[in-house]
C-alpha cells in the first residue's frame, strides 16, 4: 500500500465512530434484554381471574298470607248430674229339676259266642306219621302195639276197602286237598273230633265222614268196642303217590267216631 492518506468519504466509518457505534448497539441490546425481562416478570405476577359466572334471574316471590282460626264456641256450663238409672234385677232363678230317666225295657242279654277253636292242621307229612297203622295189621292183633286192635276184626282194611270203592271219597280229596297227594301228606279226617278242612262248613268232609260211620255201625259190636291206639293210615290205591286218609288219637275205639266228641278219650 502506497504512503498517501486517504480521501475522506463520509460514508465511511472512521475508527472513533465504529466505537461508538458498537457502544450505541450493546446499550440498545441491553435495554431489550431488561425490557423483555420486565415483561416476563410483569406476566408472571399478574392474578388472573377466572371468568365471573352469570348472575341468575331474580325470582318474583309473592307472600301469603293465611286466614285467621275459626273462633271457638264459648264453652257451655255442664248439666247438673240426675239420680242414677236403677241397676237392672235379674229375675230369680228357678229350681232346674234334674231329668226324669226312664229305666229301659229289660233286654234278653244274647249269650256269649264261644272262642274259636285253633284250626287244626288237616294235613300231615311223614314225620307225623310214623308209627301209623296200615291195613291188615288189626287181624288176629293181640291189642299190644301202636294202632292194632286185638281179635279178629281188620277195621282198617274194612274201612280202606269201603272208600276205594266210593268215588266221591277221591272228589272231596281232589276238591279240598289238591295238592296233598303230590306232597306226600295225608289228610286228617278225625282226630277225636271230626277235623274241619279249610273251606268246608262242616267237618270231616262230609261225604267221607258219612261214609266211615256208615261202615262202623254196621260193624260187629265186638269191632267197634276194639281199643286203639295213635293213627291209622288208610291209602285210596295201590299206586305209588295215591292219596291217603289219617284218622285217630292218643286212645279210642271205633265207637268214638259215632258220636260228636270234642277230644280224645284218656
Amino acid at each position: 500500500m502506497s504512503g498517501r492518506p486517504r480521501p475522506y468519504d463520509p460514508l465511511v466509518p472512521t475508527p472513533v465512530h465504529r466505537r461508538r457505534a458498537k457502544a450505541d448497539g450493546l446499550i440498545a441490546g441491553l435495554v431489550s434484554v431488561a425490557a423483555h425481562a420486565g415483561l416476563l416478570l410483569a406476566l408472571l405476577t399478574v392474578h388472573v381471574q377466572p371468568p365471573m359466572a352469570p348472575e341468575p334471574d331474580p325470582i318474583a316471590v309473592a307472600l301469603y298470607e293465611p286466614p285467621p282460626p275459626p273462633l271457638e264456641p264459648p264453652r257451655l256450663a255442664p248439666e247438673p248430674a240426675g239420680d242414677p238409672a236403677p241397676a237392672k234385677v235379674s229375675p230369680p232363678k228357678l229350681p232346674v229339676r234334674p231329668p226324669r230317666l226312664v229305666p229301659p225295657a229289660a233286654v234278653e242279654p244274647l249269650p256269649a259266642k264261644p272262642a274259636p277253636k285253633p284250626q287244626v292242621v288237616a294235613e300231615l307229612g311223614e314225620a307225623d306219621l310214623i308209627g301209623a297203622a296200615t291195613a291188615g295189621n288189626g287181624s288176629g292183633a293181640g291189642g299190644v302195639g301202636n294202632g292194632a286192635g286185638g281179635g279178629g276184626c281188620d277195621m282198617v282194611r274194612l274201612l280202606q276197602d269201603a272208600l276205594r270203592k266210593n268215588p266221591r271219597v277221591r272228589a272231596a280229596l281232589a276238591q279240598v286237598h289238591p295238592e296233598a297227594a303230590a306232597r306226600g301228606k295225608a289228610v286228617l279226617v278225625w282226630n277225636g273230633d271230626w277235623v274241619q278242612s279249610p273251606g268246608q262248613e262242616g267237618k270231616g268232609l262230609a261225604g267221607v265222614r258219612e261214609l266211615i260211620m256208615l261202615e262202623v255201625a254196621f260193624a260187629p259190636k265186638a269191632c267197634r268196642d276194639d281199643p286203639m291206639r295213635g293213627l291209622i293210615l288208610i291209602s285210596l290205591s295201590d299206586s305209588p303217590g295215591a292219596p291217603r286218609l289219617a284218622l285217630g288219637s292218643r286212645a279210642w275205639n271205633w265207637s268214638d267216631l259215632l258220636f260228636a266228641k270234642s277230644g280224645s278219650r284218656g
